[in-house]
């Protein structure tokens, strides 16, 4: 199985909550995110990216895998 693939895993596993580099980094050993979720996003995979700010102000990025089905966020 690929770090891809894992990754996928895991983006289902985890629903509306994500994957932020660092739990990709924790769960999978993968330090390029960005780089997995842009095949995957290749491979017809909707995945949206929702920027978020740490306590020390950095930006990072969470990612939500959003399958045919799935109830969508709402305002």
């Amino acid at each position: 199985m690929t770090q891809t693939d894992e990754l996928l895993l895991l983006l289902r596993r985890r629903g509306n909550e994500g994957l932020t580099p660092l739990d990709a980094l924790y769960s999978v050993g993968c330090f390029r995110l960005a780089a997995r979720v842009y095949e995957l996003r290749k491979d017809g995979y909707n995945i949206t990216d929702l920027g978020e700010r740490t306590p020390s102000g950095k930006r990072i990025a969470r990612y939500v895998l959003r399958e045919e089905g799935q109830l969508r966020w709402t305002r």
